[in-house]
């Protein structure tokens, strides 16, 4: 199965320059924990990831100002990317490789297209697991009572 079917498409962003405030109330806003960071120069390209917790620890544990800190203060990067098309394997060992929990999701000429999260592949995981617990429910043989 490829990345592009369990990704999420619907992704929340953030400019590098916008405040660490800005950031914070985009992801209450939208119920996320995690933005794309975009440079809009007419393409759509990831140049990072902020997410609540860089915000609790780089920003305020680490006694910034959020209403005058930019997101590229605290924001990860570079950000590891997977083509949509590619295998949920293969962004499971970027993922590893890498350590981290997240993968920009792009499309033709790196353009943004979804991000991928480790809750995303658990969740298809679950999926399977819950298919092969009734098939095998099914095959239980009956004993006569």
């Amino acid at each position: 199965m490829s990345v592009g079917r369990i990704c999420s498409r619907s992704v929340v962003t953030v400019s590098p320059g916008e405040t660490i405030r800005i950031a914070a109330q985009r992801m209450a806003e939208n119920g996320v924990g995690t933005l794309v960071v975009t440079d809009l120069d007419g393409v759509v390209e990831a140049s990072g990831i902020v997410t609540d917790r860089d915000i609790a620890m780089r920003c305020v544990a680490g006694n910034l100002d959020p209403d005058t800190t930019p997101v590229s203060r605290v924001m990860t990067a570079p950000v590891g990317s997977v083509h949509e098309s590619a295998p949920i394997e293969e962004a499971l060992e970027r993922m590893a490789s890498a350590a981290t929990r997240r993968l920009i999701v792009t499309g033709d000429d790196h353009r943004l297209m979804g991000i991928l999260s480790l809750d995303d592949v658990l969740d298809l995981l679950v999926e399977e697991i819950e298919s092969v617990g009734r098939l095998l429910k099914k095959q239980v043989p009956r004993a006569p009572i």
